[in-house]
């Protein structure tokens, strides 16, 4: 709990967005005595949460955060973090609806001295030129005057059992020296694992990007020489295992790369980058690679069915996983859909199973039905072991095997069994 009277006002947080970001962070800030007001718009979440039950993971919600979806509930709160979703459009641009709409709703809560931390991902730039004039407009203040400004940059990685919320590094930066040392005690005291003061919120901002655009790469690169060793009926991860061998090796797998960050986050700095008149390169092509690789996956299929002087049409394929990766029931921009969208415009019929995620609502968005168990043997044209979660890895080598017809396709895409 943070103790002093000129931080004192800072004890009551409202933390506006409670998904992946939003509800460990007030979990957290709970657990550290601080005074909770958790918003979201979803009354059917709030209705949840308010029972102490948690929809993300199985950790325990304490009593001392006011779960609501009541605008009003915010106004005794002097310290705002803003945790919504930053998607794409169907363009590749930035979609910044949900944080115009949050930060619209915090400029009509805040008062004098006020602090509004972003913790949604953005391009540089976009905490001071997008969101600041929206809270001065609605706030009738001006930054570093009447109200304060900050970034601090979301590293959750969700369902993760040991890098957790509290053992994770928190970066923090503010508009001003007086904020960025206020934003930074307060996340020194919820944040065990401690923090790295920026030296300003779009270097803060810059960070966040590139983090999960250097990842991207990396697995762009790996997905591309999978491709390249394919032609020479070569195994990428028999050759990984052996490049590894060497110390400074970096042994990044390929696979589908989807979910809220490293598919998303490098169109962020391209978007920025264009405007700047400088069309990025490597950025872009790592991109193209990773997006392009549900196709590759149904080349494939498609291929192996043309060897065998075999229509596909009347193929039936299973896959194994949907959510964007192992252990997680994150479904957010998977890459497992579009394959299945793909193969589904080929293929007389397409299955998939996943035991972990959460099917109604897999249903209700994308009209999918998950099949609820694999019990049939020697079915399938082509089994896909796109996700491998530790429940699949489970029904064991020789039933997945089985899942197959004889001389039919077995694709494990990250070599998992």
């Amino acid at each position: 709990m943070i103790t002093g009277k000129k931080y004192l006002i800072y004890n009551k947080v409202a933390i506006i967005g409670l998904g992946y970001v939003g509800l460990p962070l007030a979990l957290q800030f709970a657990k550290k005595k601080f005074q909770v007001t958790a918003y979201d718009v979803n009354k059917k979440k709030i209705l949840i949460l308010k029972k102490k039950i948690n929809p993300i993971n199985d950790i325990k919600i304490p009593n001392n955060i006011n779960f609501t979806n009541n605008t009003t509930d915010l106004e005794g709160s002097s310290f705002f973090i803003i945790t919504v979703p930053t998607p794409i459009t169907k363009t590749k641009k930035p979609d910044l609806s949900a944080l115009k709409s949050a930060t619209e709703l915090v400029g009509k809560k805040i008062k004098r001295s006020s602090i509004v931390v972003y913790e949604s991902t953005v391009y540089p730039g976009c905490t001071e030129n997008f969101c600041v004039p929206i809270l001065e407009k609605l706030s009738k203040m001006k930054l570093n005057k009447s109200f304060y400004c900050g970034y601090s940059p979301e590293r959750i990685n969700p369902e993760d059992k040991k890098k957790t919320i509290d053992k994770i590094v928190k970066v923090t930066s503010g508009s001003n020296n007086f904020s960025a040392g206020v934003i930074d005690f307060v996340y020194k005291k919820a944040i065990p694992a401690g923090t790295h003061k920026a030296k300003s919120i779009k270097i803060a901002e810059s960070a966040k990007v590139i983090e999960n655009i250097q990842r991207d790469l990396n697995i762009a690169l790996v997905n591309e020489l999978s491709l390249i060793f394919d032609k020479m009926n070569l195994n990428i991860h028999d050759i990984l295992e052996t490049a590894s061998t060497k110390w400074n090796f970096m042994n990044f797998k390929p696979g589908l790369v989807g979910g809220h960050c490293i598919g998303i986050d490098p169109y962020y700095l391209t978007y920025k980058s264009q405007q700047l008149n400088y069309n990025p390169k490597v950025i872009l092509a790592g991109r193209k690679i990773n997006d392009q690789m549900p196709a590759e996956i149904m080349k494939k299929v498609l291929k192996y069915f043309r060897k065998k002087n075999q229509s596909h049409k009347q193929k039936k394929i299973i896959i194994l996983g949907y959510s964007f990766k192992e252990n997680s029931r994150d479904i957010r921009n998977s890459k497992v859909l579009e394959l299945y969208r793909l193969i589904k415009k080929k293929c007389k019929k397409v299955d998939i199973f996943d035991p972990i995620v959460n099917v109604k609502e897999i249903l209700k968005e994308h009209k999918i039905k998950l099949i609820k168990n694999i019990k049939k043997k020697y079915y399938y044209d082509a089994v896909i072991l796109a996700v491998p979660h530790d429940e699949i890895i489970k029904l064991g080598k020789k039933n997945i095997i089985n899942l197959a017809k004889k001389d039919a396709l077995i694709i494990d895409i990250k070599n998992a069994l």
